[in-house]
């Protein structure tokens, strides 16, 4: 008998894709429920369409009322995501790195609805952003890295659902 007509004792391993499957992410503001299409944030005007949350000019007529998740963050003052800005030199270009903050988040914001700047506290040694989500504090870290070099450091939480991002330059 040959090798290839024997019977494996062991289940082929590309066979079972439970190396593909992600565990639950937690997240208390993902909808439990899927949405009534279309569905309109009374806050900010977003709409739950095509399965998304988009900017839409028009919405159609007996559109649900739903609050959307970077509101209802917002409203809680819960970020998802938080980026410190510190160093001698955050303080003397404050005005440019706040720019390119706001651009940044206004070019995220044009596709993705739910990505928000929830606060900018500033004190004397550091500058502290928290985001409606993950992706922005990512990518206002790589903006201002590119921009301004620096040192760029990223924690991420999975069970929380929680990215912590630290950029510091000095000099």
């Amino acid at each position: 008998m040959k090798d290839r007509d024997v019977h494996r004792a062991e289940r082929r391993h590309d066979s079972i894709k439970s190396h593909h499957i992600e565990e639950h992410r937690h997240d208390p503001y993902k909808a439990r429920h899927k949405l009534t299409e279309p569905a309109v944030c009374p806050q900010c005007g977003a709409v739950f369409q095509n399965g998304r949350w988009q900017w839409v000019e028009r919405v159609a007529e007996g559109a649900c009322e739903e609050l959307c998740p970077a509101c209802h963050r917002t409203n809680d003052k819960f970020p998802a995501g938080e980026i410190t800005i510190a160093g001698s030199f955050s303080k003397a270009h404050q005005t440019e790195i706040l720019a390119l903050i706001r651009n940044t988040q206004e070019m995220q914001n044009t596709e993705h609805p739910l990505s928000r700047i929830i606060d900018i506290t500033e004190t004397p040694d550091k500058t502290v952003v928290t985001t409606t989500d993950i992706h922005l504090p990512r990518r206002i870290g790589h903006a201002l890295e590119s921009a301004f070099k620096g040192e760029l450091d990223t924690h991420y939480n999975d069970e929380e659902y929680f990215i912590r991002m630290h950029w510091k330059r000095d000099t």
